[in-house]
């Protein structure tokens, strides 16, 4: 048994409940992780809002993505993309389903060991926003040379998406509210406040021509500053604006056109976090029944960094 967060139906975080599960029995490649930590990210609240549908076939409908654990039990044929698995190896899971648990019964392919100097809250909550990030970079081909603008570089991705470019060498500039500037700019970026008059700030406070944006805010000025600012459009990179984006010529990142990269390069986020080279900020933990909670605030403005359930 395990209890686990579901959806009972479509709609707000009051259609969370905690229930007991019965887990299934191990098919061959799979393993059982017995979880000690479990990222939220806004596509868990999406999955049951209706954004993606309101099938009532789904329901009840098991929501999370990503965490970290104790592998409890392993099957035949269970092997890792960094190699065989053993009971008692610390790892950190995704993608997965239902991850609001206190334990997941998933596919071997799905998990990664957990360096030792990785704590488990940061554990998990580093996959989704850091190979996110890396997809974008790598889709807008990111270099030394580069003068990168990353809009919402106080968020989960864009905080990712900051210390990665740092990384390969190039000089960032991030966009943020003034509350959280003093933050991008620990992270190693130039730190400008986001609003009216955006472009000429960032024309001022960049060493350069800006030659790479990255959209992770996904609002009508990411878009118009971007174009504005970067004359080859194929390096504008977006992973939240919709019609305005696809109006404008830039590149949309996300979805199964992704799910690939994404998976490969979830071995390289793991060793830079591994390494300090990259950091999650935990903004606040919750338990598994205060799940709907923590939906609630994730809505609200609230410090930089993950939110993370302790079940």
């Amino acid at each position: 048994m395990t209890r686990r967060v579901v959806a009972q139906r479509y709609g707000g975080p009051e259609v969370l409940a905690v229930v007991d599960e019965d887990l299934p029995e191990l098919a061959p490649g799979q393993v059982r992780v017995d979880l000690r930590a479990i990222g939220v990210n806004p596509f868990d609240f999406k999955s049951y809002s209706g954004a993606f549908g309101d099938d009532p076939e789904k329901l009840p409908l098991s929501i999370g993505t990503e965490g970290a654990g104790v592998v409890a039990a392993v099957a035949d044929e269970a092997v890792s993309p960094d190699g065989l698995l053993a009971v008692g190896t610390e790892v950190i899971v995704y993608p997965g389903t239902g991850m609001y648990a206190e334990s997941v019964v998933v596919s071997a392919t799905s998990v990664l060991v957990k360096p030792p100097s990785l704590a488990w809250e940061p554990a998990a909550g580093l996959l989704l926003t850091g190979v996110t990030a890396m997809d974008t970079l790598d889709t807008a081909a990111t270099g030394p040379d580069d003068v990168v603008l990353v809009h919402g570089a106080s968020g989960g991705v864009g905080s990712a998406t900051v210390q990665l470019a740092v990384g390969r060498g190039a000089t960032v500039v991030g966009t943020a509210s003034a509350d959280n500037l003093d933050y991008v700019r620990g992270l190693g970026a130039i730190a400008v406040p986001y609003g009216s008059g955006l472009a000429d700030r960032v024309r001022e406070a960049a060493p350069g021509p800006v030659t790479v944006a990255i959209d992770t805010a996904g609002t009508d000025e990411a878009v118009d500053v971007s174009v504005d600012l970067v004359a080859d459009r194929s390096r504008i990179v977006t992973i939240a604006a919709g019609a305005h984006a696809d109006d404008a010529g830039i590149v949309r990142v996300g979805g199964p056109q992704s799910a690939a990269a994404r998976r490969a390069a979830r071995q390289t986020v793991v060793e830079l976090a591994g390494s300090g080279a990259l950091s999650v900020r935990i903004a606040r933990t919750f338990s598994l029944d205060d799940a709907a909670t923590a939906h609630r605030d994730l809505a609200q403005p609230h410090p930089p960094g993950k939110f993370i359930l302790l079940p």
